[in-house]
């Protein structure tokens, strides 16, 4: 594997945990909107991928769905429609 240069971002739990994730240098930099700072765009690829994830949990696995299950995905889609100004629905192109 090639040496890759890397930044480092911290993430903090509710309990006070913490771990680094490692990016490859520039990569937020890349994925950013004119002016937006670097913690902003880690901000919203975390809110954008929990609410994909939930999403594929409620609604692309096989059974019922359980309740709390469906109150957590709803949760997360309406984070990240406060975040992005669109539904998870919309932005993903495709609903249930």
């Amino acid at each position: 594997m090639a040496d890759v240069d890397t930044e480092t971002y911290t993430v903090e739990g509710p309990d006070g945990e913490t771990t680094d994730v490692e990016l490859a240098t520039g990569v937020v930099d890349l994925l950013a909107q004119q002016g937006q700072q670097k913690v902003e765009v880690v901000d919203e690829i975390l809110i954008q991928s929990f609410a994909q994830q939930a999403h594929v949990v409620a609604h692309h696995t096989e059974g019922e769905t359980p309740a709390d299950v469906t109150e957590i995905e709803e949760g997360m889609a309406e984070l990240f429609e406060e975040a992005f100004g669109q539904s998870l629905e919309d932005a993903m192109g495709h609903s249930h």
